[in-house]
């Protein structure tokens, strides 16, 4: 008989880049909000930003470093135009990257959307010891990212094993 585990809520902060909403009208925010909050997270902190690569990697800067923040999401800033520059703002600041996050996102997407998939730059690591998930800006590829990879690793029951569980031992050196 295996060992029961129990829920672990873990601080999460939600980013949106986006050059075109405000927080009154970030959906894909609000979703990432809600959804983390009804797995029984907390919300740690939110933010919108431009998409200027500096104020991002500041702000991602800024919660990494607080050993209350468990994970951040962001979403935006992920594709292919002039603007879109989340990959070269936050991949800096990864300690680990997790390619297979890119890859499982895009193969789930090219079942979703087909070879438009192969726009995404979404992309997951670990920086000083948090999660970081960015995704692109749309709501429907959040719930994708949510929905099919990222709730079930951020859940400690999730067999055989979810990065809920490695937190305690992600500084170990």
């Amino acid at each position: 008989m295996t060992a029961r585990r129990d829920f672990i809520p873990l601080s999460i902060c939600v980013l949106t880049v986006s050059d075109s909403r405000s927080l009154a009208e970030d959906g894909s925010g609000d979703y990432l909000v809600e959804s983390l909050e009804a797995a029984g997270h907390r919300l740690a902190d939110r933010a919108l930003l431009t998409d200027d690569r500096y104020r991002m990697r500041a702000k991602v800067s800024q919660w990494i470093a607080d050993e209350n923040v468990d994970g951040v999401l962001v979403t935006g800033g992920t594709g292919f135009t002039g603007r879109d520059s989340t990959p070269e703002a936050l991949l800096p600041l990864l300690d680990k990257q997790m390619p297979g996050f890119g890859e499982l996102f895009r193969a789930i997407s090219f079942e979703e959307i087909g070879t438009s998939s192969l726009q995404s730059r979404a992309f997951a690591g670990l920086a000083n010891g948090t999660f970081v998930f960015c995704l692109p800006g749309s709501t429907s590829a959040c719930r994708t990212a949510w929905e099919r990879i990222v709730r079930d690793q951020l859940d400690a029951r999730t067999r055989p094993c979810n990065l809920a569980t490695l937190r305690p031992r992600l500084k170990e050196s």
